[in-house]
């Protein structure tokens, strides 16, 4: 059953990536990567961020369902698209992109269970060690990789002395939490407070080391509240219809594993 899929829907990952959590990681992740300097330099010399911080996180959860839910083809040839622009680009650094990597990781599973996804100590594990398929797919060595939630954290430990908020992560972060829109978009639709909203909270869940070194502050009680907003959040989006919030390729995959019937 491998060829429908590089993962199937019994998977952790699948179980991740398919949950409205998922509205709050993605952005988390691009807040978390822009903490490493070398890797925000990279970004703002080769990237569009500053007029289209929106569509970066679309392209981005784009790649992510393809590689999740689409066809094995599909997602092997997009990764190999990927790895040639980071190539020319010069950002095919293998200690880089495992930093992009882990923070992609840590965002969604940490988001994830704090928005109220049951996931056991095995689990956690399991995602961590899913995970590791799309560190190769970009190039990462395998053996590089860390692949229990133990090792997860102890990555962050290590990482730890290369990581600060550079000028190009705050512009990153403030373009995330307001970015550039049309003013018809930015007036008369409620797409600006849902986006704000959702920047927000992403911004809050971000560990307390990663608060800090964006000088953010971190005041009593907080974390308990942000965990208490995720749930309500996520409890939200699961009640808006599929359509707003799955990527058609999710409802293509369903089909593809006889999970329902095509429309």
């Amino acid at each position: 059953m491998k060829e429908l899929g590089l993962f199937s829907p019994t998977s952790v990952v699948w179980k991740i990536h398919s949950d409205p959590s998922m509205a709050v990681g993605g952005i988390r992740a691009l807040l978390q990567q822009a903490l490493h300097p070398a890797a925000m330099a990279g970004v703002a010399a080769h990237s569009d961020f500053r007029d289209d911080a929106w569509g970066r996180l679309q392209r981005t959860g784009d790649y992510v369902s393809m590689l999740t839910f689409g066809e094995v083809t599909e997602a092997e040839q997009l990764a190999a698209r990927v790895r040639v622009i980071h190539s020319k680009l010069g950002l095919d650094d293998p200690h880089l992109l495992l930093w992009v990597h882990m923070a992609m990781v840590d965002s969604f599973l940490d988001v994830a269970i704090r928005s109220g996804v049951n996931l056991s100590a095995a689990e956690k594990d399991l995602y961590v060690a899913q995970m590791v398929l799309f560190a190769k797919l970009v190039g990462i060595p395998q053996a590089d990789v860390p692949n229990t939630f133990q090792e997860l954290k102890d990555y962050f430990q290590s990482i730890s002395p290369e990581l600060y908020a550079s000028d190009d992560a705050k512009r990153a972060a403030l373009f995330l939490t307001i970015p550039p829109m049309p003013k018809v978009v930015r007036f008369a639709t409620p797409a600006a407070p849902a986006w704000a909203t959702l920047a927000t909270l992403a911004a809050s869940s971000l560990p307390l080391w990663a608060r800090s070194l964006y000088g953010w502050p971190n005041l009593p009680g907080a974390q308990i509240a942000t965990s208490i907003a995720l749930r309500t959040t996520r409890t939200t989006l699961s009640l808006l219809p599929s359509t707003l919030m799955e990527p058609p390729i999710l409802k293509k995959a369903r089909v593809r594993w006889k999970l329902e019937e095509s429309a």
